[in-house]
């Protein structure tokens, strides 16, 4: 029994992971095609769409209006993508409640552990995923609502591009608690549970004891970068938040279970 409880408690991980990669992927699409439709509404691809409607119009029909055409079929895509990217978060959401169900049917080390393999797993795609999309628009007399620029934004990519930028302050604090210490925290955790046994295990106990207080830091870190990065472009006009952010959150939120459940463990070996 319990090596059936250790092939399902793998299988869902596995399950996890997949459809946080999958995920991944329609989040990457979706981000890509409204970079195209960014580039195809910027005043030179209005422009051109007038001109084309200018052309179909004179034409009666015969010529097609390909600017037209084209922004149709990336708009079908971006929905597409976008539909499907939620739809396997919720999928990934749903898989990790079951797991958090089965995980009572396991051992206390066993169920922490399971718990802290689906930490990291929610905090890498929290870290690699987007979780802004920035868009600027302008409406301009005869070509109409124009795009200025576009932007897509995650935690690692948003980290080079302020350093790039010089922000050396904003890039360091955000790496360090929002990726360095995370991570740490995590694999620390993980390395915990499979030494428990340890004497020196025992002097963690108090570190855990002392982690909760800080357990929201990530999210009041993150809540900063998201302020920051809207303020830092004065004239954004929609700001869309992605799926980078649902993960880092659900990392969070496992993460202070795993702490506290790890706690116990600890607290269980020593009694």
């Amino acid at each position: 029994m319990q090596h059936l409880r250790k092939l399902i408690i793998l299988i869902l991980l596995f399950i996890l992971s997949y459809f946080g990669y999958v995920t991944y992927q329609y989040a990457k699409s979706y981000e890509s095609s409204t970079s195209e439709i960014a580039s195809v509404c910027d005043a030179n691809g209005l422009a051109s769409g007038k001109i084309d409607t200018f052309t179909t119009i004179i034409s009666l029909g015969l010529v097609k209006n390909e600017h037209k055409t084209i922004l149709k079929k990336l708009k079908t895509k971006q929905l597409d993508m976008k539909q499907k990217s939620k739809q396997y978060l919720y999928y990934f959401i749903a898989t990790l409640g079951m797991l958090l169900l089965f995980s009572f049917s396991c051992s206390l080390r066993g169920a922490t552990l399971s718990l802290s393999f689906a930490t990291f797993i929610s905090l890498i795609y929290g870290l690699i995923n987007p979780i802004l999309m920035v868009t600027i628009h302008k409406q301009v007399e005869y070509l109409g609502d124009v795009i200025l620029s576009f932007e897509s934004k995650g935690i690692i990519g948003s980290i080079i591009k302020l350093f790039d930028n010089g922000e050396l302050a904003v890039a360091i604090t955000i790496f360090l608690f929002s990726v360095l210490l995370p991570v740490l925290k995590t694999l620390t955790l993980t390395f915990t549970l499979f030494f428990h046994q340890h004497p020196w295990s025992r002097g963690l106990v108090l570190f855990f004891k002392q982690i909760g207080k800080w357990s929201m830091i990530d999210v009041f870190v993150v809540a900063t970068f998201l302020v920051y990065l809207t303020s830092n472009n004065g004239g954004v006009s929609h700001a869309e938040i992605q799926a980078g952010l649902y993960f880092f959150l659900i990392y969070v939120l496992l993460s202070m279970v795993t702490a506290i459940q790890t706690q116990k463990v600890l607290e269980e070996k020593q009694a």
